[in-house]
């Protein structure tokens, strides 16, 4: 009989939920302790990152009867809004707090640890800018906006509405406070009324650890590697990390290169910042010519060029992802 196999968690969300199931899947036996999430008011799950969710953690029926956004409404660069279909869920507070690791300590020392808890103040961060946002709830004041989320680009920033239950919604502004930049809107402003005079601010900045793996441990999850919210993949972006993730794990314990392994997992890491920065410089090169647009753009192409440079010192990708697994590339199929 084999040695048994002991992974450490540390934190929790969606990527730690994630881990937890696909590691148990191979036999591990994962131990740990979770932070408290973060709380998030409102989230609208695409319909590719729900299928990952259910895929990734055997849930097929997942979010089966949230409601459902049907259609997106885009007012952009100054141009007027064009309606576009959309397809998916809205989820609420706590409908990603999955079941949290295990509490408590391994009974021996790991054989490998994954970071999904919020890095400690003096880990270096790698930033792509300087964006705060902020979000209040909203009444909708058109009956049709019950299920379409709408974006608007403004002159000192952009905002998004997505529809919640009944009449209600919640509106996130970047760049200014939601107020100033409903000043400046040419729809949004008519189409919903702020509820609440307190909002809640958190950074939409792109930003990723410095390090993101070392001897026998890496980090995965939101607290590792952030994306700006206009590309609405966060979700998606945690079930991605936590899928290569365990992968590593898996590998090094058949007895694969670690080192390479765990340098594989920062350039495939530092691969999916740059793709998001450059999904970025289209968005923020397109929404306005004012000076905080062109401020973004920069920060972005900058962060693009350090992100290249820092593939250009790693060596080609030696390990291809299949299915849940990681397998050299020449044997790849």
């Amino acid at each position: 009989m084999s040695e048994p196999w002991t992974v450490t968690i540390t934190g929790g969300g969606v990527a730690a939920a994630c881990c937890k199931h696909l590691l148990r899947e191979q036999g591990a036996a994962v131990h740990g302790t979770a932070d408290a999430r973060l709380p998030v008011p409102a989230i609208m799950l695409s319909d590719p990152a729900r299928s990952l969710l259910r895929e990734c953690l055997a849930k097929p029926a997942l979010f089966e009867n949230n409601a459902r956004i049907t259609r997106r409404f885009v007012a952009w660069g100054g141009h007027e809004p064009v309606c576009l279909p959309h397809g998916a869920v809205m989820l609420g507070a706590g409908d990603l707090d999955f079941a949290s690791p295990d509490a408590g300590p391994a009974p021996r020392a790991a054989d490998f640890t994954i970071r999904t808890s919020r890095p400690a103040p003096d880990e270096p961060l790698l930033r792509f800018g300087e964006r705060m946002g902020e979000t209040v709830p909203v009444r909708l004041l058109m009956p049709e906006d019950a299920d379409a989320c709408w974006i608007e680009s403004v002159e000192d920033g952009w905002l998004f509405m997505i529809p919640s239950a009944g009449q209600g919604g919640w509106l996130l502004a970047v760049g200014a406070p939601c107020a100033v930049l409903l000043e400046q809107s040419r729809h949004l402003a008519a189409r919903v009324r702020i509820e609440a005079r307190q909002a809640a601010r958190f950074d939409t900045a792109p930003r990723m650890l410095a390090a993101m793996a070392g001897g026998g441990w890496l980090a995965c999850g939101s607290s590792a590697m952030a994306f700006d919210p206009i590309c609405g993949d966060g979700t998606a972006l945690a079930v991605r990390q936590a899928i290569l993730a365990c992968a590593v794990a898996l590998a090094c314990r058949e007895g694969e290169d670690a080192g390479a392994l765990l340098g594989h997992y920062e350039a495939m890491m530092t691969a999916a910042m740059r793709r998001h920065l450059r999904h970025c410089c289209e968005f923020y090169g397109s929404g306005g010519t004012g000076p905080w647009w062109c401020l973004q753009q920069q920060a972005l192409a900058d962060g693009f060029a350090a992100c290249t440079a820092r593939l250009e010192r790693e060596p080609p990708p030696r390990f291809a992802l299949e299915g849940f697994r990681l397998v050299r590339r020449e044997l790849a199929a």
